[in-house]
């Protein structure tokens, strides 16, 4: 089905936001994995899902409200809202909206697996700490900023390789009505079997 497989597009690009770990845990084992201040980055996507159709995407996060906008082009996008534990999904050419729980918007970096920082890089310009993790024979790598921003990740999940790779980053603040729910939109349920399309991301592993 058409709408599921962009879900599953969509929602791919949340897992950075999922698990949001404490500051502590985070300064110990494991990267910062939402932005302190608001930015909007574009990344190139390779794998199976950008066979499927989005070789690129925009994720845009309002920091101050912990919520994330996934932009799909000609397709619609994506919001994922963390303190409200919301997230839906905007198909803008038939006006449509589905709500998607969080529990499986956030697959994502696994918060029980192992992180291992291996050394730094430079992506589109910016500095990153690159980070192996691993959590059973999920694994991959990703190279994160040191206030949060994910630049790179590559890894396999599920028998799937995958990739996305930022090609701009800018920072700035973001408009907080372009995070909200639209209006007059006709609202659908979620397909039956969404919950498992949901999984994994490219280049991140599913939890």
């Amino acid at each position: 089905m058409r709408t599921t497989r962009l879900a599953a597009l969509a929602v791919a690009a949340l897992a950075l936001a999922a698990g949001l770990p404490t500051p502590e845990a985070a300064a110990q084992d494991r990267p910062q994995l939402f932005p302190a201040r608001d930015v909007a980055v574009t990344y190139r996507v390779t794998g199976a899902r950008a066979q499927s159709g989005m070789p690129a995407m925009t994720m845009s996060w309002l920091a101050s409200q912990q919520t994330m906008r996934v932009d799909m082009g000609g397709m619609g996008y994506m919001v994922a809202d963390h303190r409200a534990q919301r997230g839906f999904m905007v198909m803008e050419q038939m006006r449509m909206l589905m709500d998607i729980p969080m529990d499986q918007a956030t697959a994502g970096l696994p918060t029980r697996g192992q992180f291992r920082q291996t050394g730094r890089d430079t992506v589109a310009g910016h500095a990153c700490n690159v980070w192996n993790f691993q959590d059973g024979d999920d694994r991959g790598t990703a190279c994160i900023t040191p206030d949060g921003v994910m630049l790179r990740a590559q890894g396999t999940s599920g028998g799937e390789s995958g990739s996305m790779e930022a090609t701009r980053v800018a920072y700035g603040a973001q408009d907080p009505a372009r995070f909200r729910r639209p209006q007059g939109y006709q609202t659908m349920q979620m397909p039956q079997g969404m919950p498992q399309a949901l999984q994994g991301m490219p280049g991140m592993p599913r939890r």
